[in-house]
């Protein structure tokens, strides 16, 4: 697997020039720390977590550890070697490659019902390209989502796209509301061995609200597919998704879904809906905005574990960005490694994990998943 970290990662090579301190690029808990870029967590329960911490809050530095535990933490990256470009490090884990930009309905929980964006299709050869150039990373690559803002099955392409993903070794994940995921579409699914992971979302069974909450009378023919394919392995692991305002009406939702699918090969979580990072008047918000900024939680670290690709091949910071304020890169013009590694993510990572002051209104100011303190 190719590292992208530091090179100089254990005692052999400490005389490379360069002194030895604690990552910056860490997530601090108040009993846990974990390591985006390794992966790797460790717990107040378990060994060497209390010389960490000391390292941390600066009552022990690294030249006071006893040399075997020096070489541990090197050698599992809680201790680095400091240079100049520690921010163009990352972990690829999650990709996001959106090919059609539209979506056939409005939820009053998304930013397309107060903006829909104009309908952009990729072109298959660029789809192509990219998806090539992601699967050198496939040893670390868990997912490669085919959904941004959109509704990835109203691009007659999708069967097309499910093939080429899984052709180059890598794992198919689909967030839909299976509106367009017709019987025909997951028997093709089914045929080539089937997604990594399918979510579906649905807030509710009751017809008028669902079409209130989502500006489409779908709930007919989403039921019908759903019916269709509740048993059948058009994914490694399926799930419904209900998502809602965590009130009286929201859990019996759940409930009701939950019951509905009893025995099925879905998997039914209840989730709540958030503002976006003050996107959207509704949902989930920081009680206050993030001064401090120390990280990202969004399913790992947005800025060092995953790529969100546009329709028109533009790379932004994350999914939280629907306006496309943080362009990181442009893959109609540089490669994916390029991006990864290049200047505009670098300094994005800097900014959310406060290695360098971000602008004052910078978008994880303002959200629910961003670390602060």
């Amino acid at each position: 697997m190719e590292s992208h970290l530091s090179s100089c990662n254990s005692l052999s090579n400490a005389d490379c020039g360069k002194g030895w301190k604690i990552e910056s690029y860490l997530h601090v808990r108040a009993n846990v720390l974990y390591n985006p870029l390794t992966d790797l967590s460790i717990g107040a329960h378990e060994p060497d977590y209390r010389e960490l911490r000391s390292l941390l809050d600066g009552r022990l530095s690294v030249d006071d550890l006893p040399l075997t535990l020096k070489d541990r933490f090197i050698e599992q990256g809680w201790v680095i070697a400091d240079g100049p470009d520690l921010s163009r490090r990352f972990l690829l884990k999650y990709v996001s490659l959106e090919a059609r930009s539209i979506c056939n309905q409005a939820c009053y929980f998304c930013p397309v019902s107060a903006a829909p964006r104009k309908d952009q299709l990729m072109p298959m050869d660029l789809y192509e390209n990219i998806v090539i150039q992601v699967a050198a990373y496939r040893d670390t690559i868990e997912g490669v989502f085919m959904f941004n803002y959109n509704e990835p099955t109203m691009d007659k392409r999708f069967v097309e796209q499910v093939s080429m993903i899984k052709k180059y070794g890598l794992p198919p994940v689909v967030n839909t509301n299976a509106s367009g995921l017709t019987p025909a579409i997951v028997d093709k699914v089914v045929g080539m061995g089937g997604l990594r992971y399918l979510s579906i979302n649905l807030s509710t069974l009751d017809r008028t609200r669902y079409q209130r909450d989502r500006g489409k009378d779908h709930l007919d023919v989403v039921m019908r597919n759903l019916n269709y394919m509740k048993n059948r392995p058009i994914a490694q692991q399926m799930v419904i998704v209900v998502l809602g305002a965590e009130h009286h009406e929201h859990h019996r939702d759940f409930q009701a879904i939950s019951d509905f699918f009893s025995g099925s090969n879905f998997q039914v979580q209840q989730a709540p809906i958030m503002d976006r990072a003050g996107r959207l008047p509704v949902g989930l918000k920081p009680f206050q905005l993030n001064t401090k900024l120390r990280g990202c939680e969004q399913m790992g670290s947005r800025p060092l574990q995953h790529l969100h690709i546009t329709a028109h091949g533009k790379c932004v910071l994350c999914c939280q960005d629907y306006n496309e304020t943080y362009i990181v890169g442009d893959l109609t013009k540089q490669a994916v490694a390029e991006v990864l590694a290049g200047p505009e993510l670098a300094r994005m990572r800097r900014w959310v994990y406060g290695v360098e002051k971000a602008p004052e209104d910078f978008i994880c100011r303002r959200c629910v998943f961003a670390l602060n303190g």
